[in-house]
């Protein structure tokens, strides 16, 4: 993007409020923090009707202590009577802590469907999927039931997506002891999985080799977060897991974005090796340096690193991005449909660059086509994360229509009508663009549409040019 004299607009959040309450979690004429006030009030809720684990309490205690350090208020109770429409309302999430059996009557169960369904967020910790078996809407919410478990021993989990709030701090693979659930189905299809075991780590797993423990979904107008660890009471005094726990209910909350929307039958362009990048190519001055933890970080320009292997026609690009500094004001771009060039500027002049920075003019922004067409500002901003922390962009073409959705909300839909700018067939690169601009990139991926989906999309476009 080539721009001078920006000023970041930072997104502002207001201040919260640290609160930390024992006891059941009963409603109050004051009411409570669930869209009433500036507080985030999170509900952990235990009881068991089957097995019960030592662990609960350093579990709850886990929780508060987050809350504490990260500005968001913890009730803890084992009463079900706290299910009502009224008490639910005051909370933004509630975690079901290794919860087990039937927990819920009819009545308490319909409370928390329409909480969820009025835009609640829920968080299941390991038991949480052996949990209410006879409540479809449970089920579904949670993403999947519990089968069996081998005896706790050490197993590799294989960290899939490292944009979630609740990975984002994770290498590759994450090493660890725990008690390592089967489940009755696999999720995938239906949420977005953050995380699976290495079922060749351990011994008995049951799932054939694609074994999820950690995932998000938006369900029925709320959000679900599930993970299968927490099993020990060591396992609410890892660090690592700890900080697993705190980003699951950080984007159940909604402090942070991310895109939990299912993701199947993408492969990878760049997945945080060297060997990966043989098939990009510098064009231009400067470089993007391959870091420790599978990133690529730009530095000086103004160039691009391009994908030279081959061109697309008809695709969905994913990939995540970070500004490093504090300011955000950390220039780059996605740059799509432009011929092969060692030029960086037959990109500009051919192609459309998908902007990242948000210090500019509204077509010139975060999520815009850069000089053609703006993104949805109002969804941008609600969608967008701060600098420094993880965002996703989908990138679609289809025919001449390019779409554009940042953590899984849709903020921009844009159609060529220049011949000489035609997405039907070109490259891809992001930018590096300058000295002062230092923007990192992981985990690049791709999956081809089939050309008649292509065809009946910008036909669409045609129909009802935007949303």
């Amino acid at each position: 993007m080539p721009t001078n004299g920006r000023v970041w607009a930072a997104l502002g959040g207001a201040a919260l409020l640290i609160g930390c309450v024992s006891g059941p979690a009963v409603s109050d004429e004051a009411g409570g923090s669930g869209g009433h006030g500036d507080e985030r009030r999170v509900l952990v809720f235990s009881k068991t009707a089957g097995f019960r684990h030592d662990s609960i309490p350093e579990g709850v205690a886990a929780v508060r202590e987050l809350g504490s350090a990260h500005g968001f208020a913890v009730d803890a109770t084992e009463d079900a009577d706290a299910f009502t429409a009224r008490n639910l309302g005051r909370y933004d999430a509630v975690v079901f802590l290794s919860t087990t059996g039937d927990v819920l009557d009819p009545a308490q169960q319909g409370a928390f469907e329409r909480y969820i369904k009025r835009g609640g967020a829920y968080v299941g910790v390991h038991a949480a999927a052996d949990t209410e078996y006879d409540w479809a809407f449970y089920g579904g919410l949670a993403g999947a039931y519990f089968q069996g478990h081998p005896a706790i021993q050490p197993a590799t989990v294989d960290v899939e997506d490292h944009a979630h709030p609740a990975t984002a701090g994770l290498g590759a693979t994450w090493n660890r002891t725990d008690e390592w659930y089967n489940y009755r189905s696999n999720p995938r299809e239906r949420a977005h999985v953050l995380a699976s075991l290495d079922e060749s780590s351990y011994s008995g797993g049951t799932m054939n080799g694609d074994h999820p423990i950690a995932w998000c979904q938006d369900y029925q107008g709320g959000r679900a977060f599930y993970t299968g660890g927490g099993h020990t009471k060591e396992s609410f005094a890892e660090p690592a897991f700890r900080q697993h726990l705190l980003g699951g209910i950080r984007w159940a909350i909604g402090e942070a974005r991310a895109d939990c929307r299912p993701e199947n039958g993408y492969r990878p362009l760049f997945d945080g090796t060297r060997a990966s990048l043989d098939g990009w190519r510098q064009a231009g001055p400067g470089s993007f340096t391959l870091d420790d933890d599978g990133t690529i970080t730009s530095s000086g320009g103004m160039g691009m690193l391009w994908y030279a292997d081959r061109s697309f026609g008809s695709y969905s690009l994913k990939l995540d991005w970070r500004m490093s500094g504090a300011s955000g004001d950390d220039n780059s771009g996605v740059f799509v449909g432009f011929p092969p060039s060692d030029d960086p500027w037959s990109a500009v002049n051919n192609g459309y660059e998908v902007q990242i920075d948000a210090t500019d003019v509204p077509e010139r922004t975060t999520g815009s086509v850069y000089g053609f067409r703006s993104a949805d500002i109002r969804k941008r901003d609600r969608a967008l994360n701060p600098p420094g922390e993880w965002n996703t962009y989908e990138i679609r073409v289809e025919g001449e229509r390019l779409r554009v959705w940042l953590n899984g909300v849709k903020i921009n839909d844009f159609t060529n009508t220049d011949p000489a700018r035609s997405l039907r067939d070109g490259h891809f690169g992001i930018q590096n663009h300058g000295a002062d601009d230092q923007v990192s990139f992981r985990d690049i991926r791709i999956k081809e549409l089939p050309a008649r989906a292509a065809a009946a999309s910008a036909a669409a476009a045609a129909r009802t040019p935007g949303d």
